[in-house]
Protein backbone atom coordinates (compact mmCIF):
# COMPACT_ATOMS: atom_id res chain seq x y z
CA UNK A 1 0.00 0.00 0.00
CA UNK A 2 1.49 3.36 -0.98
CA UNK A 3 2.19 6.11 1.52
CA UNK A 4 -0.38 8.31 -0.21
CA UNK A 5 -3.11 5.73 0.19
CA UNK A 6 -2.18 5.12 3.80
CA UNK A 7 -2.31 8.82 4.52
CA UNK A 8 -5.67 9.16 2.83
CA UNK A 9 -7.26 6.14 4.42
CA UNK A 10 -5.52 5.84 7.72
CA UNK A 11 -4.39 2.37 6.69
CA UNK A 12 -7.88 0.89 6.98
CA UNK A 13 -8.28 -2.00 4.54
CA UNK A 14 -12.00 -1.54 3.96
CA UNK A 15 -11.57 2.19 3.34
CA UNK A 16 -8.65 1.49 1.01
CA UNK A 17 -10.94 -0.64 -1.11
CA UNK A 18 -13.91 1.73 -0.87
CA UNK A 19 -12.35 5.06 -1.85
CA UNK A 20 -10.97 3.97 -5.24
CA UNK A 21 -14.40 2.58 -6.12
CA UNK A 22 -16.07 5.86 -5.08
CA UNK A 23 -13.59 7.94 -7.10
CA UNK A 24 -13.94 5.66 -10.11
CA UNK A 25 -17.72 6.21 -10.08
CA UNK A 26 -17.17 9.96 -9.78
CA UNK A 27 -14.87 9.85 -12.81
CA UNK A 28 -17.75 8.42 -14.81
CA UNK A 29 -19.97 11.24 -13.54
CA UNK A 30 -17.36 13.84 -14.57
CA UNK A 31 -17.47 12.74 -18.19
CA UNK A 32 -21.25 12.91 -18.07
CA UNK A 33 -21.31 16.36 -16.43
CA UNK A 34 -18.87 17.91 -18.89
CA UNK A 35 -20.73 16.46 -21.87
CA UNK A 36 -23.96 17.95 -20.59
CA UNK A 37 -22.46 21.35 -19.76
CA UNK A 38 -20.37 21.73 -22.91
CA UNK A 39 -23.10 20.63 -25.30
CA UNK A 40 -26.19 21.68 -23.36
CA UNK A 41 -25.04 24.91 -21.70
CA UNK A 42 -23.04 26.47 -24.50
CA UNK A 43 -19.39 25.48 -24.84
CA UNK A 44 -18.40 25.60 -21.17
CA UNK A 45 -17.00 22.94 -18.87
CA UNK A 46 -18.10 22.54 -15.26
CA UNK A 47 -15.64 19.81 -14.24
CA UNK A 48 -12.56 20.44 -16.41
CA UNK A 49 -11.25 23.85 -15.36
CA UNK A 50 -8.20 23.63 -17.62
CA UNK A 51 -10.61 23.67 -20.53
CA UNK A 52 -12.44 26.66 -19.05
CA UNK A 53 -9.28 28.73 -18.78
CA UNK A 54 -8.62 28.02 -22.46
CA UNK A 55 -12.25 28.82 -23.33
CA UNK A 56 -11.96 32.09 -21.43
CA UNK A 57 -8.99 32.95 -23.61
CA UNK A 58 -10.95 32.07 -26.76
CA UNK A 59 -13.89 34.20 -25.64
CA UNK A 60 -11.70 37.14 -24.68
CA UNK A 61 -10.20 37.04 -28.17
CA UNK A 62 -13.72 37.33 -29.59
CA UNK A 63 -13.96 33.80 -30.98
CA UNK A 64 -17.60 33.08 -31.92
CA UNK A 65 -19.43 30.45 -29.88
CA UNK A 66 -17.59 31.02 -26.60
CA UNK A 67 -18.78 33.09 -23.65
CA UNK A 68 -16.65 34.90 -21.09
CA UNK A 69 -19.62 35.05 -18.74
CA UNK A 70 -20.19 31.31 -18.92
CA UNK A 71 -16.53 30.45 -18.38
CA UNK A 72 -16.25 32.97 -15.56
CA UNK A 73 -19.41 31.68 -13.87
CA UNK A 74 -18.05 28.13 -13.97
CA UNK A 75 -14.60 29.13 -12.69
CA UNK A 76 -16.09 31.26 -9.90
CA UNK A 77 -18.45 28.49 -8.81
CA UNK A 78 -15.64 25.94 -8.93
CA UNK A 79 -13.29 28.07 -6.81
CA UNK A 80 -16.02 28.72 -4.25
CA UNK A 81 -16.74 25.00 -4.10
CA UNK A 82 -13.04 24.18 -3.70
CA UNK A 83 -12.69 26.66 -0.84
CA UNK A 84 -15.78 25.17 0.80
CA UNK A 85 -14.52 21.63 0.32
CA UNK A 86 -11.15 22.49 1.81
CA UNK A 87 -12.79 24.20 4.76
CA UNK A 88 -15.03 21.21 5.39
CA UNK A 89 -11.98 18.97 5.70
CA UNK A 90 -10.46 21.34 8.28
CA UNK A 91 -13.65 21.72 10.30
CA UNK A 92 -14.89 18.13 10.27
CA UNK A 93 -11.61 16.38 10.95
CA UNK A 94 -12.56 12.74 10.54
CA UNK A 95 -12.05 11.59 6.97
CA UNK A 96 -15.38 9.83 6.52
CA UNK A 97 -17.14 13.02 7.62
CA UNK A 98 -15.51 15.41 5.16
CA UNK A 99 -15.69 12.95 2.28
CA UNK A 100 -19.39 12.47 3.00
CA UNK A 101 -19.90 16.23 3.37
CA UNK A 102 -18.14 16.94 0.07
CA UNK A 103 -20.31 14.40 -1.73
CA UNK A 104 -23.39 15.86 -0.07
CA UNK A 105 -22.50 19.35 -1.28
CA UNK A 106 -21.84 18.05 -4.78
CA UNK A 107 -25.25 16.38 -4.84
CA UNK A 108 -26.89 19.53 -3.43
CA UNK A 109 -25.37 21.68 -6.17
CA UNK A 110 -26.71 19.36 -8.82
CA UNK A 111 -30.15 19.18 -7.24
CA UNK A 112 -30.32 22.99 -7.05
CA UNK A 113 -29.24 23.26 -10.70
CA UNK A 114 -32.02 20.85 -11.61
CA UNK A 115 -34.56 22.75 -9.49
CA UNK A 116 -33.96 26.13 -11.08
CA UNK A 117 -34.17 24.71 -14.60
CA UNK A 118 -37.55 23.28 -13.65
CA UNK A 119 -38.97 26.63 -12.54
CA UNK A 120 -37.44 29.09 -15.05
CA UNK A 121 -36.48 29.18 -18.73
CA UNK A 122 -32.89 28.06 -19.31
CA UNK A 123 -31.89 31.33 -20.97
CA UNK A 124 -32.75 33.13 -17.73
CA UNK A 125 -30.91 30.80 -15.36
CA UNK A 126 -28.10 29.44 -17.55
CA UNK A 127 -25.26 31.15 -15.66
CA UNK A 128 -26.70 30.09 -12.30
CA UNK A 129 -26.87 26.48 -13.49
CA UNK A 130 -23.28 26.66 -14.71
CA UNK A 131 -22.09 28.19 -11.41
CA UNK A 132 -23.91 25.58 -9.32
CA UNK A 133 -22.46 22.70 -11.31
CA UNK A 134 -19.03 24.31 -11.06
CA UNK A 135 -19.46 24.66 -7.29
CA UNK A 136 -20.41 21.00 -7.00
CA UNK A 137 -17.35 19.91 -8.93
CA UNK A 138 -15.05 22.30 -7.05
CA UNK A 139 -16.06 20.83 -3.71
CA UNK A 140 -15.52 17.35 -5.07
CA UNK A 141 -12.07 18.24 -6.43
CA UNK A 142 -11.03 19.61 -3.04
CA UNK A 143 -12.01 16.25 -1.56
CA UNK A 144 -10.19 14.13 -4.17
CA UNK A 145 -7.09 16.30 -3.87
CA UNK A 146 -7.02 15.75 -0.10
CA UNK A 147 -7.63 12.02 -0.50
CA UNK A 148 -4.70 11.98 -2.94
CA UNK A 149 -5.10 8.61 -4.65
CA UNK A 150 -2.78 8.52 -7.69
CA UNK A 151 -4.49 8.58 -11.10
CA UNK A 152 -7.93 9.09 -9.57
CA UNK A 153 -8.39 12.84 -9.68
CA UNK A 154 -11.84 12.17 -11.25
CA UNK A 155 -11.79 15.24 -13.54
CA UNK A 156 -8.35 15.54 -15.21
CA UNK A 157 -6.73 12.90 -17.39
CA UNK A 158 -3.61 14.66 -18.71
CA UNK A 159 -1.35 13.21 -16.03
CA UNK A 160 -3.04 9.82 -16.29
CA UNK A 161 -2.52 9.65 -20.05
CA UNK A 162 1.07 10.84 -19.65
CA UNK A 163 1.69 8.05 -17.16
CA UNK A 164 0.12 5.47 -19.44
CA UNK A 165 2.46 6.43 -22.27
CA UNK A 166 5.65 7.56 -20.51
CA UNK A 167 5.74 4.63 -18.07
CA UNK A 168 4.57 1.98 -20.54
CA UNK A 169 6.67 -1.00 -21.59
CA UNK A 170 7.11 0.69 -24.98
CA UNK A 171 8.85 3.59 -23.19
CA UNK A 172 10.91 1.21 -21.06
CA UNK A 173 8.67 1.35 -18.00
CA UNK A 174 6.81 -1.36 -16.11
CA UNK A 175 3.24 -0.10 -16.61
CA UNK A 176 2.52 0.92 -12.98
CA UNK A 177 -1.19 1.20 -12.16
CA UNK A 178 -2.09 0.37 -15.73
CA UNK A 179 -5.55 -0.91 -14.85
CA UNK A 180 -6.42 2.13 -12.75
CA UNK A 181 -5.12 4.55 -15.38
CA UNK A 182 -6.79 2.85 -18.30
CA UNK A 183 -9.95 2.43 -16.27
CA UNK A 184 -10.08 6.17 -15.50
CA UNK A 185 -9.78 7.02 -19.20
CA UNK A 186 -12.44 4.49 -20.13
CA UNK A 187 -14.82 5.66 -17.40
CA UNK A 188 -14.60 9.32 -18.40
CA UNK A 189 -15.06 8.42 -22.06
CA UNK A 190 -18.10 6.31 -21.17
CA UNK A 191 -19.58 9.11 -19.07
CA UNK A 192 -19.10 11.63 -21.88
CA UNK A 193 -20.65 9.24 -24.38
CA UNK A 194 -23.64 8.60 -22.14
CA UNK A 195 -24.11 12.30 -21.38
CA UNK A 196 -23.99 13.32 -25.03
CA UNK A 197 -26.44 10.58 -26.01
CA UNK A 198 -28.89 11.27 -23.18
CA UNK A 199 -28.80 15.00 -23.86
CA UNK A 200 -29.54 14.49 -27.54
CA UNK A 201 -32.37 12.03 -26.93
CA UNK A 202 -33.98 13.31 -23.71
CA UNK A 203 -32.79 16.87 -23.11
CA UNK A 204 -31.05 18.85 -20.38
CA UNK A 205 -33.51 18.30 -17.53
CA UNK A 206 -33.27 14.52 -17.78
CA UNK A 207 -29.48 14.77 -17.80
CA UNK A 208 -29.49 16.90 -14.65
CA UNK A 209 -31.78 14.36 -12.99
CA UNK A 210 -29.31 11.62 -13.94
CA UNK A 211 -26.37 13.68 -12.60
CA UNK A 212 -28.03 14.28 -9.25
CA UNK A 213 -29.26 10.69 -8.94
CA UNK A 214 -25.80 9.29 -9.68
CA UNK A 215 -24.07 11.41 -7.04
CA UNK A 216 -26.80 10.71 -4.48
CA UNK A 217 -26.37 6.98 -5.12
CA UNK A 218 -22.60 7.25 -4.69
CA UNK A 219 -23.09 9.23 -1.48
CA UNK A 220 -25.59 6.71 -0.11
CA UNK A 221 -23.26 3.83 -0.91
CA UNK A 222 -20.32 5.54 0.76
CA UNK A 223 -22.22 6.44 3.91
CA UNK A 224 -23.76 2.98 4.20
CA UNK A 225 -20.36 1.31 3.86
CA UNK A 226 -18.85 3.70 6.41
CA UNK A 227 -21.65 3.00 8.86
CA UNK A 228 -21.23 -0.76 8.49
CA UNK A 229 -17.49 -0.46 9.13
CA UNK A 230 -18.15 1.34 12.41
Amino acid sequence: MSAAIKAATGGDGAETARLPAVLACLTLVSGFVDAVSYIGLGHVFTANMTGNVVILGFATAGTPGFSRRAATASLAGFLLGAVTGGRLAVLLGARHRWVGAALTLEAAGMVLALAITAIAPLNEVRYAVIALLGLAMGCRNAMTRRVGLPDLTTTVLTGTLTGLAAESSVAGGDNPRFRRRFGSVLLMFTGALAGAWLLRVHGLTTCLVADAAAVLAILAGYLLAARRRR
